[in-house]
């Protein structure tokens, strides 16, 4: 007796789990959303690339953002882009050279990192400049920002 009594409550519980689940994906489809499982799956998906070595969402968010210089180095498989020196039109005597690493497969502020190196023209000859850490700290910023966008962009599209 105790038997069927624990088989039935044990069946009744399977169905009241399982009808929770569906009555959340009912009320999500009358309601336009993308189930939580879809959301999830994408994320997996940025994560588990197989086209290149690093994070989707960071690799493109860094080429989006150093677009602004030619590059002279794009590795996606190591996850590292190298510009060539970029010369500001509204100051031609400075020029910059930025690296930027992705080091993870997945979306997170440690995962980049940014270095950029500076010169300045002093009697004809390119000279090393220090680079604010500020500057380096804002580009890292706008890719991170960048990468996020990108992100949630997929998952609620």
């Amino acid at each position: 007796m105790v038997r069927a009594v624990s088989l039935g409550l044990a069946i009744a519980c399977a169905f009241t789990v399982s009808a929770c689940d569906f009555v959340r994906e009912d009320i999500n489809k009358s309601l336009g959303r993308t189930s939580i499982d879809k959301a999830r799956q994408a994320d997996i998906a940025a994560s588990q690339v197989t086209t290149i070595g690093v994070n989707a969402y960071l690799w493109r968010a860094a080429l989006d953002t150093l677009s602004f210089a030619p590059m002279a180095q794009v590795d996606s498989n190591g996850g590292v882009i190298v510009t060539d020196w970029y010369a500001n039109p509204n100051s031609p005597n400075e020029r910059v050279k930025v690296t930027a690493t992705i080091l993870d497969r997945d979306l997170r502020a440690d995962a980049l990192r940014v270095a950029a190196s500076r010169q300045v023209l002093q009697g004809g000859q390119w000279v090393n400049a220090p680079m604010s850490a500020a500057t380096v700290q804002k580009l890292e910023e706008i890719i991170l920002t960048r990468a996020r966008d990108l992100r949630r962009t997929a998952i609620a599209g």
